[in-house]
């Protein structure tokens, strides 16, 4: 792998937060300092309507989670676009869950590998770096 920027998807920054080892091979994507990891709002989005709806306990609000998760995962911030929102348009319908075909967009947009543990996203013309 060569790259430098990664995106990671909502169940990775889950996993890396919790249970790391579920990463397998790809841990050294999270601990490598010359890969700059790249926590989307996307991540924070989703994890605030699976909390919000009593699927996911954070242990703390979704905010903090977010702060914490981007120290944690010395993760760069990715804010949403214009670009990022008006790209899933232009996605086959291989998949139909909307934060990933989101990230997906979002990592057509930057040219960066996803990581996701979700093998079906590799249907798409973006580099994804599965796990688990």
């Amino acid at each position: 792998m060569n790259a430098t920027r990664v995106l990671l998807d909502t169940q990775v920054v889950l996993w890396a937060l919790q249970n790391p080892r579920r990463l397998y091979g790809r841990r050294s994507l999270l601990e490598d300092p010359m890969v700059t990891r790249l926590l989307s709002a996307a991540v924070v989005w989703e994890v605030a309507i699976k909390a919000g709806l009593g699927r996911l306990d954070l242990a703390m609000p979704v905010g903090d989670w977010a702060r914490r998760a981007a120290t944690d995962l010395v993760a760069e911030r990715l804010p949403i676009t214009d670009e990022h929102a008006a790209g899933v348009a232009d996605l086959p319908p291989h998949h139909r869950d909307p934060f990933d075909r989101l990230l997906i967009a979002q990592a057509r947009a930057l040219a960066v590998p996803l990581v996701s543990a979700d093998a079906a996203l590799a249907a798409y013309d973006v580099e994804v770096l599965t796990v688990g």
